[in-house]
């Protein structure tokens, strides 16, 4: 488990504050009718514009840029030509990236348009607030399960389920380092103590329907089992003495959110 200074905290919000303006302007050229490749050709550009290099093309084989995952695809949605946007569709984006040798790594869940249903609508919704709500918990000392319980405990409120295969991880000088961060109570994670300088990303998954998911057979792309609709967010912290700095957060990332 690496530990960060002060300093290098500069550099990872520097990093993360590229990775929340590509998720800014995706909010405006998201659509029906584009494809999920027209999203990855999008955040190609922007990474190249300054001067940094995508994580995950490469990534153990991954085909593309960015992962975008749409309505029942819980995350690794690889972009397609042939995959294009409906209007009631909702579309996960997950950029990671690498600046000046440190990584940030953040998603949202966006709606194509007005017309998405209220079911998809309320669990984007509720999926961020699980998100920022075990962020909100973050600080040195604190059990790293006390994360992945205040999630669970806020999908439970709305009959939302978990997903358990797919973790939060560590993250700095490196894409994934420790601690695995789990998004639901886990006994190994109630053994590990958060420490100021740790580093690591919250990225919840919640289903409309069950947690249990299926691997297609391209080897990337994860859907919910029952087929039922599920959203992300992801963000990229750093852990202080009182709380922690949200590397990858923007004053617009709930633009297109309704009240519950």
């Amino acid at each position: 488990m690496n530990k960060y200074s002060l300093v290098d905290f500069e550099y990872m919000e520097k990093a993360g504050k590229l990775v929340a303006s590509i998720l800014d302007e995706l909010s405006d050229f998201i659509k029906s009718g584009i494809s999920t490749a027209d999203i990855d050709d999008f955040c190609v550009e922007r990474i190249a514009a300054a001067g940094a290099k995508s994580a995950s093309l490469g990534y153990n084989g991954f085909p593309k840029s960015v992962c975008t995952s749409v309505n029942h695809v819980v995350c690794h949605g690889i972009p397609s030509r042939d995959k294009r946007l409906q209007a009631t569709d909702i579309l996960n984006v997950d950029i990671t990236i690498i600046l000046d040798g440190w990584y940030a790594d953040a998603s949202r869940t966006y709606f194509v348009s007005d017309a998405v249903p209220v079911i998809a609508k309320r669990l984007t919704q509720v999926t961020y607030n699980a998100m920022m709500k075990g962020i909100s918990v973050v600080r040195s000392g604190i059990k790293l399960s006390d994360i992945g319980t205040v999630i669970q405990e806020e999908a439970k409120k709305y009959g939302y389920s978990v997903v358990h295969e797919y973790c939060g991880h560590g993250i700095g000088r490196v894409f994934h380092d420790a601690p695995i961060v789990p998004h639901y109570y886990c006994e190994d994670a109630a053994q590990v103590i958060l420490e100021e300088g740790m580093c690591i990303t919250i990225e919840p998954m919640l289903n409309v329907g069950k947690a249990e998911t299926a691997l297609m057979k391209d080897g990337w792309t994860v859907i919910t089992k029952d087929r039922t609709l599920s959203a992300q967010f992801e963000h990229t912290i750093g852990v202080t003495k009182n709380g922690c700095k949200i590397f990858t957060r923007s004053d617009n990332e709930k633009s297109n959110f309704f009240n519950l």
